[in-house]
């Protein structure tokens, strides 16, 4: 009878899952691991295999971190798309230094606020007042400020030694879909608004109903209009400015910009500079 997996075949990922899997209740004294493992024990079954304690943290962080999105389901996420979206990244440095610089990118280069500040994670939502509209408006920098639409952003970094952490960004794109969702709304409402005059104005039947398919179409085109991958790929941005070290941290000594006027003045010269 030949071998169930010949020798020198490869085996893909699920099959390899699968093998690791039971590879691991077999070293763990045919436990059966739907009762599930602390991270103690996963790290320790882990240096069982020789795989380092650093790739198996990364791995719990990423996993735990899944569940920070929740899945969007039903016909309002099928027509406007999801109203989360999320980006994650291991990078260089330590937790506190990334945390420092990930706060002022969001305050200086993303026109976010900080919104509530939790143990683990920190929320931010869009700048209000003079200094922040004109830069939205003027778009300064060449910049469209993708996130500052959004109507939260949480951002969670988690240490996973001296020099290396894992940063998860999410965005809650609820006002956009509800934006679209509306928008849909008033054009069906006015294509049956103008079916039923039709209809009283005496027109022939066909003719009247036919604002009710071209409200239904408008209403598709808009609310399939999704902007969720810019709002990633914003994300995105924001974790490659981490990855290679991008930001500046200024230092927090009292300057003359902190009046509005100045420091709308300082902007524009600096852009001009550039």
């Amino acid at each position: 009878m030949a071998d169930t997996v010949p020798p020198g075949q490869r085996l893909d990922r699920s099959t390899l899952e699968r093998v690791i899997l039971r590879a691991a209740e077999l070293q763990s004294g045919e436990r059966d691991l739907s009762e599930g493992l602390t991270e103690e024990e996963v790290l320790r079954l882990a240096s069982e295999v020789g795989i380092p304690a650093p790739y198996v943290r990364q791995a719990l962080v990423e996993e735990q971190s899944r569940a920070v999105v929740p899945a969007d389901r039903g016909l309002a996420a099928w027509l406007a798309g999801p109203r989360h979206t999320a980006a994650e990244r291991t990078v260089r440095g330590s937790e506190s230094k990334v945390t420092a610089a990930l706060g002022h990118w969001m305050t200086a280069g993303e026109l976010l606020t900080v919104k509530r500040r939790f143990p683990d994670q920190t929320s931010w939502e869009p700048q209000r007042g003079t200094v922040a509209s004109l830069k939205r408006s003027f778009r300064l920098g060449g910049r469209e400020y993708v996130l500052a639409r959004a109507r939260e952003v949480v951002g969670r970094v988690t240490a996973l030694g001296p020099d290396r952490s894992h940063v998860r960004l999410a965005a809650d794109l609820g006002n956009s879909r509800n934006a679209h969702l509306g928008a849909a709304g008033v054009l069906v409402t006015g294509g049956a608004a103008g079916a039923a005059v039709a209809v009283v104005l005496g027109f022939a039947l066909p003719v009247a109903v036919l604002p009710v398919p071209l409200a239904l179409l408008g209403a598709l085109i808009v609310t399939r209009s999704r902007q969720v991958e810019r709002y990633r790929v914003a994300l995105e941005q924001v974790l490659d400015r981490l990855e290679h070290g991008e930001i500046r941290v200024p230092d927090q000594s009292p300057t003359a910009g902190a009046n509005p006027l100045n420091r709308i003045a300082q902007e524009i010269r600096r852009q001009l500079g550039t």
